[in-house]
């Protein structure tokens, strides 16, 4: 009697490896820095202005290239480009591999609660290794305001580093680190499943199928998952904000008394400040990671997975 293990051979759901998915995130990154830097500055400037000195978006932005050169909306690329290069990589392949944990050993599916958890996890795990530091630097860098080198306190991102660490420690470079977890862990708990969520619902595809997206239908899903998390997080953000702007005497004692004292200060409006800029910036650069992170990890599922499928139906029919 024939048996025909070929045809009746179960194929294994083949996996994206981790760090196929952190070089995705890292390319990604470089592109992203370079076209929304502008937005990051006049979303930390509004964020800061506590005295109403900025009359909406378009006069943070005009009065700062009036001001201080257009070159000073790109204050901060160094820092931020090396962040979002680095939490990229370090966030697809750190949820690549909690996701693997989540997964089911049999069908290899993860259900919508293990996805969720894998992004709060990634986020979690990017805000304190990269985020905090980076962006306690970055921001230091686009409160100073003047053209001239001389009069700034902090001149570039390494001296910026070191004289946090010099005046306030190394726990300097990790101040508003509490808010930051919150902000990122929910972020991306949200825009992983959100993405997946996209993909499915609008183009039927399904990680690993070998099936590649157009890269309009990337930044389409992308654009879409990044709405949710910033309108969920913006009171993290702005308490962020404020907790890493601070040198020298501090007003805020910690996440909890700068929540209430932005509330009572300033009102409840207060805790979202920025969020249009948010809006402008996360879903297009979500858009933008996603167009790019996409075509890598696509053209490895192309030339590989795919590939591997073609020797499994190559494997001739055994006979006994």
């Amino acid at each position: 009697m024939d048996h025909q293990t070929g045809s009746n051979q179960t194929q294994t759901k083949l996996v994206i490896p981790a760090y196929v998915k952190a070089i995705s995130g890292s390319l990604a990154g470089i592109v992203e820095a370079a076209c929304l830097q502008p937005t990051d500055v006049i979303k930390t400037r509004l964020q800061l202005d506590g005295a109403g000195v900025y009359k909406g978006i378009l006069h943070c932005g005009t009065t700062t290239v009036k001001t201080e050169g257009v070159r000073a909306l790109w204050k901060g690329l160094t820092p931020f480009s090396t962040h979002l290069t680095l939490k990229y990589a370090l966030r697809m392949g750190s949820n690549a591999v909690l996701q693997s944990a989540f997964k089911d050993s049999d069908t290899g599916k993860i259900s919508v609660g293990g996805r969720f958890l894998s992004g709060f996890g990634a986020g979690a795990i990017e805000a304190v290794a990269i985020v905090t530091p980076f962006e306690v630097v970055k921001i230091r860098l686009q409160q100073q305001k003047g053209m001239s080198q001389e009069a700034l306190k902090y001149k570039g991102p390494i001296h910026c580093a070191r004289l946090i660490v010099r005046e306030e420690g190394l726990k300097g470079l990790w101040s508003g680190a509490g808010p930051t977890i919150m902000r990122n862990g929910t972020n991306q708990a949200f825009m992983f499943t959100a993405k997946n969520t996209f993909d499915k619902v609008l183009w039927r595809k399904d990680e690993g199928d070998g099936k590649v997206l157009q890269a309009y239908q990337s930044m389409m899903s992308g654009f879409l998952a990044g709405i949710v998390g910033p309108v969920c997080t913006g009171p993290f953000d702005v308490v962020k904000t404020r907790l890493m702007a601070q040198s020298g005497e501090m007003k805020y004692k910690g996440m909890v008394h700068a929540f209430s004292s932005i509330y009572a200060e300033e009102g409840l409006r207060a805790l979202w400040k920025g969020l249009i800029p948010r809006l402008m910036r996360i879903p297009p650069g979500q858009a933008i990671m996603w167009g790019v992170a996409d075509q890598v990890i696509g053209f490895y599922e192309t030339r590989y997975i795919q590939l591997n499928r073609n020797n499994d139906n190559d494997i001739p029919i055994l006979g006994v």
